[in-house]
Order: C-alpha cells, then structure tokens, then sequence
C-alpha cells in the first residue's frame, strides 16, 4: 500500500524534474522568442506600410502644394462702351480692354516684339474672366476699375520657383524681358499668389492657371448618386432574400459563389459590359453620369450584397426566435427587428462601396467618361468627367502646370476617399450594438 501511495509523489517529482530541466527551458525560450518574433514581424509589416503611405502623402503634398494657389496680377482697366454691347455684356472687345489696361502698366513705348512678350505673360483666358465680371455686373459698362487676372502657366510656374531663373533663356520658357516686367511688377506690389478657388469651381480648360475640378466633382457626385440609388435597395433586398428566405439548396449556392466571384472580377470587365448593353445596345448617351452610374452600381453591389449578408448573421438567432415566440410573421421579425440591428453594418459597407467606386477609373474611360469638357454638367444625361478620369487626363497632359494640378486632384480624392472611410467607422462605433 506505501508503494502506491508513493506512485502521485513521484509522479510530481518527475514533472517538477521536467519543468525545471535545461531542455525544457530552451524550448520554453524557444516558443517566447517565436512568439516575439511574429510580434516583430507584424510591427515591422505595419512601420513599412506607414512609411510607404508617408511617402506617397509627401510626395503628393510636394508636388501638388502650388496647385492650390495661383499667381494674379492687379491693375486697372476701363471698359469703354465702345467697346463692349450694352445691351447684351456678354458680346464685346474685351481682348482689347484686357490688353489697353495691361499695356498701361509700362510707361513707355513698346516695340511690336515688347508687347508680344508682355502680352503672353497674361493667362489666355483673362478676357472671359473679364467678360464674366462684366456680364455679372453691368454697371461696370462705361467705368474704370482694378480686376485681378490670372498669369500665364510659365509666369505662373516661374513665380512659384519652378522655373529657375539662373538658366540660360534657351532653357527655360520665361524670356529675360518677361523677367524684367515680372521683376517691376512684383516691385510696385501687383503680382501675389492667392488660394486657388479656380481649382475647385472652374471647369476643366486647357490652360493649367484656368482649369479646375468643378466639373468632375459634379460628374462624381452624379455618378455616385446613380450607383446608391440603384445598388443599395437591390442589395439590401438581395441579400435578404438570400440569408432569410431562400431555400438552401444547390441553386441558392451556385448564386452565393458567383456574387462572391463577381466581388474579385476586374473592373474593366464591368466598363465592357456597360459599353456593350447600356451604349450599344440600350443606345444611351456616351460620357454619361447615368451610363457610369449604372456601371458602378454593377460594381458595388456585390460588395454591399455581401456585408448585408454579413450584418444580418450577425444578429443573434434569440431576436429572431424571440419575435416569432410573441406571433410575428418572417416578415415583421426581419423588417421590424434583424433589418434595424443590421442597418449599422449595412450602412458601413455601402459607404465602403461607394469609395471604392469613387476612386474607380477604368470602367469610365470605356464608357468615355473621359472625354474634354468646359462646363459643368447640368443632369446625369450631360457629357461629363469624374475625379479619376480627371486625375487621368491631366496625368497626360504635357503643360508643366498640370504636374501639380494632378497631383493636388488626387489629394482631393483622397480627401474624399478618407472622410467616407471616416464616416463608415463613425456609423459603426456609433450605432452598432454588441451582444
């Protein structure tokens, strides 16, 4: 009997043995630093990921910064009656008044050449500036005033430091006289360097000191109304059907791995099927924010159909059971109880949806939502741009000024993208309910 009383004592001893052996040590060592090291490797992974983002942000930053702010000179013009229509501002000289107020500016005679050169320093586009102050405010018919007016691209870049001024003149693309009227016009306090309000309410032009986003950011807005208005009820309403009333058999299945599928699929596939069904054979018009709406709405609606599916499992089956317990139908328990304590997550990944198609670009160019465009569109049935075509077209423009007009562009839809990822995050943190 003493023997089999010893058997647990001796058992401990030998564990006690084990665990304080040098073996076991080194494995339990071992497992720490394993464990250590896969911590290691997730800090390391995240530090590379924010460095990457830093420098992309930095890079953007730096090269866009002067895109939000533009170079105007200020000085005076009289706008005879002679030479615009009173009856109608919007018919007149005004390349005449623009150039008579500019040329004052120097007093001397200048020769064919001199003007030539004082004259390109204005941005092309500082008469319809005129114009449009003129047709805003008739009474500036027959008076003298001071108009701030944009310069051009090279003036432009040649303020901001862009175009040295220390390279011969063969290399650069502001003359030595264009120097020396800049250098007296900077003197007398003319020329400054405001925020550029142009880039967010001018439409597109092709003249960088001119061009803006105004169009494009209404083509988005357009185009993302389109896409909610036609892939949120549809995926709601799929995806209910789907987790709540369809039978679970092979033909629910095939439809749950294809809406799956659909979610990976390229997004240029979407552009082709949206060139080929809603141009070419529906017949509606190309460049659309109709047509690129319905094109995203193809894209998103897998993405919203799959986080509603996810937001309704994640209601616990005692609601359910609960509301069917008191004689509620199947409808009342999901539209009055799953349908309210999903919404959270539903509205979350709609949001996410719909920045993913915000920042989409390849679908639009097939639809040719790409095309030049100097207004903004009035309807979703007008010819029209959207943020990343924009980015796409100035990207493949040659002036220098559209270097930082790009890369302010993608700062903005970035901006963009950032706030409806904000406010995805709010709606969760706020409204979701654990259980």
């Amino acid at each position: 009997m003493a023997s089999i009383a010893d058997e647990p004592g001796k058992a401990s001893a030998a564990r006690e043995r084990y665990w304080g052996s040098a073996a076991n040590q080194r494995n339990i060592r071992r497992r720490h630093w394993a464990d250590r090291r896969l911590q290691l490797y997730g800090i390391a992974a995240i530090g590379i990921a924010i460095v990457l983002l830093g420098v992309l942000v930095v890079s953007l930053v730096a090269t866009g910064h002067t895109a939000f702010v533009q170079t105007e000179i200020r000085f005076e013009v009289t706008v005879a009656e002679s030479d615009i229509d009173v009856a109608d501002p919007f018919k007149g000289n005004y390349r005449k008044v623009v150039r008579d107020g500019f040329a004052r500016l120097v007093d001397r005679e200048l020769s064919r050449p001199e003007e030539k050169a004082l004259f390109e320093m204005l941005s092309a586009g500082a008469q319809y500036i005129l114009r449009d102050h003129v047709v805003d405010d008739p009474d500036l018919i027959g008076r003298t005033f001071e108009v701030a007016l944009p310069l051009a691209d090279p003036m432009d870049q040649f303020h901001k430091g862009e175009i040295p001024r220390d390279i011969p003149q063969e290399q650069r693309r502001v003359s030595d006289l264009q120097i020396q009227f800049y250098d007296q016009f900077l003197a007398e306090g003319r020329i400054a360097a405001p925020f550029n309000w142009g880039l967010f309410f001018n439409a597109d032009s092709r003249f960088p000191e001119l061009a803006g986003l105004a169009g494009a950011l209404v083509g988005s807005f357009y185009a993302l109304l389109i896409c909610f208005l036609i892939s949120f009820p549809v995926g709601i309403a799929a995806a209910i059907y789907l987790e709540e009333f369809a039978p679970k058999n092979r033909w629910s299945d095939l439809i749950e791995i294809n809406i799956n599928n659909l979610a990976a699929v390229p997004s240029v596939v979407f552009g082709l099927l949206g060139l080929a069904v809603f141009i070419q054979f529906f017949g509606l018009p190309r460049s659309a924010p109709l047509v690129g709406g319905m094109v995203l709405s193809l894209m998103t609606l897998p993405t919203i159909i799959i986080a509603t599916r996810a937001a309704l499992k994640a209601v616990p089956p005692s609601i359910r059971q609960a509301a069917l317990g008191i004689g509620a139908s199947k409808h009342q328990v999901v539209m009055h109880h799953v349908l309210p304590l999903a919404m959270p997550g539903i509205l979350t990944g709609t949001i996410i949806g719909l920045a993913q198609a915000l920042g989409e670009t390849a679908p639009l160019l097939l639809i040719g939502m790409n095309a030049f465009i100097t207004s903004v569109p009035g309807g979703i049935t007008e010819a029209a741009t959207a943020l990343p075509t924009q980015i796409f077209i100035w990207a493949d423009s040659p002036e220098r000024g559209f270097v930082a007009r790009t890369s302010a562009a993608i700062l903005v839809l970035i901006g963009f993208l950032v706030l409806m990822n904000a406010i995805a995050v709010f709606l969760r943190q706020r409204f979701e309910r654990r259980w």
